[in-house]
């Protein structure tokens, strides 16, 4: 009989539970990321608090053409809620910024300006830390994936996420996960399309990974209507947080029925697989009997390298 996939890297639900030591690196990851993230708002407080000590008064801001975006931040406005104003209400917020926060502050308003200004930049980071674990679940798994295929000596086609095109992964890949929305490559069963975050329009749901039995140029709409083109569709569950673990996996676990009963009712089975960073024992033991079961055909956890490793060597081989 054939080696079920999971038991390539798994012997029992204990192999599924994330250890103490890996929660540990994952929050220090999580802080090592925000540090990142916060670098360009640090470096434009520097240049906002140079250009802003040329102004005498509060008020002498004003003249400083360059100063305006800086000073509509400061004053609570973000880049988002910016592009809907128009002058005269910028320039209201500017002018409630300086008469009630920065002649207050005296000679000390330079200071304030920079301090009123990285709070709102602030809370853009904050915004954007609330999916971190995701995006950096992401970058595991694609660099897993692109260090395979590179040691198969096989090329593959990545998705740019800004210029939303697929182009040869060059030899030089470093941080290229973090722009990447989709890869292509061939496996030994035909070429193989993998991407993040896509709904599926049959059931109008997004689902974090979908591997598509096409090439990258063949993956149209039309291509995404059709059941039989979806060869495995998983979960990816990145944050690390033990206390948010159980919620993840119900989220989880509730893509994974609907993903099974929509595909059933066009008479068509997809490999389905599930990868989380935060697995606790009560949901290793469930995640182990759906795998016993054969309701799920693979899962890891995004902690273990071997077993990202195994995951990834499954999913290219498909």
């Amino acid at each position: 009989m054939k080696t079920k996939p999971y038991r390539l890297h798994l012997t029992s639900s204990r192999d599924l539970k994330t250890p103490y030591e890996a929660v540990r690196a994952g929050f220090v990851a999580l802080a090592l990321e925000k540090n990142r993230r916060a670098t360009p708002f640090v470096a434009e407080a520097r240049a906002l608090k140079a250009a802003a000590s040329r102004a005498k008064t509060p008020t002498d801001l004003f003249a400083i053409q360059e100063l305006q975006p800086a000073l509509l931040t400061a004053a609570g406005v973000s880049d988002k809620a910016a592009n809907h104003l128009d002058e005269s209400d910028k320039r209201e917020a500017i002018d409630g910024l300086i008469k009630n926060f920065l002649e207050p502050a005296g000679a000390g308003f330079v200071e304030e300006l920079v301090f009123r200004f990285l709070l709102t930049r602030g809370d853009t980071l904050g915004g954007s830390m609330r999916n971190v674990g995701g995006f950096m679940a992401q970058k595991k798994l694609t660099r897993s994936i692109i260090a395979h295929l590179k040691l198969a000596g096989k090329p593959c086609q990545w998705l740019h996420s800004q210029t939303n095109a697929w182009v040869s992964l060059p030899e030089d890949d470093a941080d290229i996960e973090l722009h990447l929305r989709g890869l292509s490559w061939m496996s030994p069963n035909g070429p193989r399309t993998l991407r993040y975050n896509l709904t599926v329009p049959f059931f109008r749901n997004n689902v974090d990974l979908s591997l598509f039995d096409c090439r990258a140029g063949d993956l149209t709409k039309d291509t995404r209507k059709n059941p039989r083109a979806y060869l495995a569709l998983g979960e990816l569950k990145g944050g690390i947080d033990p206390a948010g673990a159980d919620e993840h996996w119900k989220t989880a676990r509730t893509a994974l029925d609907r993903i099974r009963k929509a595909f059933a009712t066009h008479g068509h089975k997809p490999h389905t697989f599930f990868i989380g960073a935060a697995i606790e024992p009560k949901m290793a033991s469930e995640i182990w009997t759906l795998l016993k079961l054969g309701v799920i055909e693979n899962a890891a956890n995004l902690t273990d390298e071997g077993q990202i490793a195994s995951i990834t060597r499954w999913l290219c081989s498909l």
